[in-house]
């Protein structure tokens, strides 16, 4: 048995026992630093051909003590699984800074430095096993909807282009020590789609029970992703790929993501995860909700049953993290619902066969 094999066996254990804590916002910690776009660069950047200032995942190459210190906060502060810096880490977002031929680099990189991050602070706290969250973005093109308001039937994407680079970052990520690969943040479910596709087909060819996560995106008030589906028609897309827990993340704070998080946690047959924003960003583009206040909201999700992962996502930091772990603390995780087998389908709306 292998490390990870180790880990990730310990991982479904704590999942039956505890509320596992994810930790927060990469971005908004990186933003603390006002890096410049010469720490963006580096020394083996410096004379790239065009602006890299604001590609966080290359930070990982150029400013890796950076990014293990912020993993470090989040460790200490309860995340047990850990996200590693690759949100836009595909050959595809890479696209906009032209460097799509370090996506592999960048997801090995960087899982190489979260893993590091675990394993220090297990060696500092022996038994106390922390997790390397896989994490893989949705690109920043979409294969259900068309860029070009003139013409409905352009895709600026394939789907086979997206499942190749969404095998790419797969692999890169386990190369580099994942112990789980979580397709986050999703607004396009046919890129969801693409992803698990590659993943399935990475697990496949290695031969090992890597556990898969599944977040998707209700973007406002309408209850649906941005191509279009219901909390429920978005689960029955993708419960094909028997994830190890399916969720909600970004876009919404806690208070407006409620209502979504209880019809997932109805359908689910696996574990639920969510992890909301500070709340709602000000007219700054900023989140002006507290730990305390974020904690105290999640606690009553928490009590009613609704809940397997917790964490947070824009605007949250160690402390937000903190308080919301020591608010689920002792509380149990959630339990699947009975629910009868049947065939479920789905387009924009569910659809279940009776």
């Amino acid at each position: 048995m292998t490390d990870r094999q180790k880990r990730i066996a310990l991982l479904k254990q704590r999942a039956e026992e505890k509320i596992l804590i994810l930790d927060g916002a990469m971005g908004t910690m990186i933003q603390k630093h006002k890096l410049t776009e010469e720490d963006y660069r580096g020394e083996r950047f410096a004379d790239w051909k065009q602006d890299v200032k604001g590609n966080n995942d290359l930070l990982s190459l150029t400013q890796p003590e950076i990014i293990k210190d912020i993993h470090l906060q989040y460790i200490a502060a309860g995340a047990d699984l850990n996200g590693t810096n690759t949100f836009s880490a595909t050959t595809i977002a890479q696209a906009d800074y032209g460097m799509e031929s370090l996506a592999y680099e960048i997801n090995y990189e960087s899982a190489k430095l979260a893993r590091q991050a675990c394993d220090e602070w297990e060696a500092a706290h022996p038994g106390d096993v922390r997790f390397v969250n896989g994490a893989i973005g949705p690109t920043n093109r979409t294969a259900s909807i068309s860029p070009d308001v003139n013409n409905p039937g352009y895709r600026g994407v394939t789907f086979d282009q997206l499942y190749t680079a969404y095998k790419e970052a797969a692999n890169g990520l386990l190369d580099g020590g994942a112990d789980t690969l979580l397709v986050e943040t999703i607004f396009d479910t046919l890129n969801a789609k693409a992803a698990l596709f590659a993943i399935s087909e990475v697990i496949e060819e290695r031969g090992e029970d890597i556990p898969v996560m599944i977040s998707g995106t209700i973007t406002d008030a309408s209850g649906r992703t941005l191509s279009g589906q219901t909390t429920e028609a978005f689960y029955n897309s993708v419960r094909h790929a028997k994830p190890f827990s399916i969720g909600l993340n970004c876009a919404l704070g806690a208070a407006q993501l409620r209502p979504y998080v209880v019809e997932l946690s109805r359908v689910a047959e696996c574990r639920v995860s969510v992890y909301p924003n500070a709340g709602l960003p000000n007219e700054f583009g900023e989140y002006d909700q507290t730990d305390n206040e974020m904690a105290a909201l999640v606690k009553e999700w928490a009590e009613s049953g609704l809940i397997n992962l917790l964490g947070g996502c824009c605007g949250t930091t160690p402390a937000h993290i903190r308080a919301i772990a020591n608010s689920v603390k002792g509380s149990a995780p959630r339990k699947s619902p009975d629910i009868a087998p049947r065939m479920r389908l789905s387009g924009l709306e569910p659809f279940d066969a009776a």
